[in-house]
């Protein structure tokens, strides 16, 4: 039976206290209600669901999380992010993304730079860490290039999250300050790599994007934890 190789979503890592002020406090606190906000969203993600006969290896802060790629690495095969003023609709195509890569034709540095470019310019939103964080580090990458290793993704259902509601509902001239919103994405992830080996995940996320009035919407981080 084939080896089966984890997906890049199996590599998240947590939010650090100080990641978790700067880019909830200051950007989903201000949607979800203070104290909802952070009950809801802090926490960690797990590496995976159990079922990854892997390489071992994970993202390290000093490659993954902290790189930051330029534009002339390209973008390979990462999709560029679409001219969409909608926040359910961008965060569909957000999520495909995500949870899409290919080894074959994508460096590890392009691939961190075409997630680059889906993500806000407003430093004091971005979270950068926990976009990057989703891939693998370069050795990691390397090995699954190896393999020939990618994956697909379609997306099945997205909605803002319950909490999201009712605190716009409560003020609805929160939003104003920063316009981002909270969107949850589920979906399904098929994987394929060398001699056939092929699977398929369910996929679940929760992201905060930025939609400013008269501008097309940006990615502004990852929820570690998927809010109903």
């Amino acid at each position: 039976m084939p080896k089966r190789f984890p997906a890049l979503s199996d590599y998240g890592l947590g939010w650090s206290a100080r990641q978790r002020i700067t880019a909830i406090a200051t950007g989903l606190a201000v949607l979800l209600a203070l104290a909802a906000a952070v009950a809801l969203l802090t926490g960690r993600t797990t590496a995976g669901d159990g079922r990854a006969a892997a390489p071992t290896s994970q993202p390290s802060s000093s490659t993954s999380a902290s790189a930051d790629p330029t534009a002339t690495a390209g973008a390979g095969s990462v999709a560029k992010p679409p001219q969409l003023a909608d926040p359910v609709a961008f965060s569909k195509a957000a999520a495909t993304v995500l949870w899409s890569y290919d080894t074959r034709t994508t460096s590890h540095d392009q691939q961190l730079a075409g997630l680059k470019a889906w993500l806000t310019s407003e430093t004091t939103y971005a979270d950068w860490s926990s976009i990057s964080a989703q891939v693998p580090d370069p050795v990691l990458w390397s090995r699954m290039a190896d393999q020939d290793q990618y994956a697909t993704a379609t997306v099945t259902e997205a909605h803002y999250p319950s909490a999201f509601k009712e605190a716009l509902a409560d003020d609805p001239s929160a939003i104003t300050q920063a316009y981002i919103y909270a969107v949850t994405v589920t979906g399904k992830q098929q994987i394929v790599w060398q001699n056939g080996g092929a699977g398929a995940e369910d996929r679940s996320v929760t992201l905060a994007v930025q939609c400013r009035p008269n501008a097309n919407c940006s990615l502004v981080a990852i929820a570690p934890t998927v809010v109903p």
